[in-house]
């Protein structure tokens, strides 16, 4: 599993966490994409737009392998403003590889990113 130096581990003064810090031995949690509902918490929302951030700092719009990069935290943006960047995407693999969205971080998240 690939560990991303420099990463932000969890939103600043919260519990939301962004990476974990070592692999399952039976595998990668999957990553399905979560329905996000115009009644979330204030806090949830704004944990995305942090993760979102970070990926954007870290990552850009190249492409990158998912990682250490937490399952559940991917879940909520997956299939939004974070897309698979290979036709045979594993959501079960350290390895799969995602990118960036910048056209629907910039429809969702007004301002987050240039």
């Amino acid at each position: 599993m690939l560990k991303h130096r420099g990463f932000p581990g969890r939103l600043t003064g919260t519990d939301f966490q962004f990476v974990i810090r070592r692999g399952n031995a039976d595998g990668a949690t999957k990553i399905v994409p979560r329905e996000r509902f115009a009644d979330r918490r204030p806090a949830d929302r704004e944990a995305d737009r942090g993760f979102l951030l970070a990926l954007w700092e870290h990552f850009g719009d190249e492409p990158f392998e998912r990682g250490n990069l937490d399952a559940g935290r991917l879940s909520w943006v997956l299939g939004r403003e974070v897309v698979p960047a290979e036709e045979d995407f594993d959501p079960a693999s350290y390895e799969a590889m995602l990118q960036l969205d910048p056209d629907k971080i910039r429809a969702n998240f007004p301002g987050l990113i240039d």
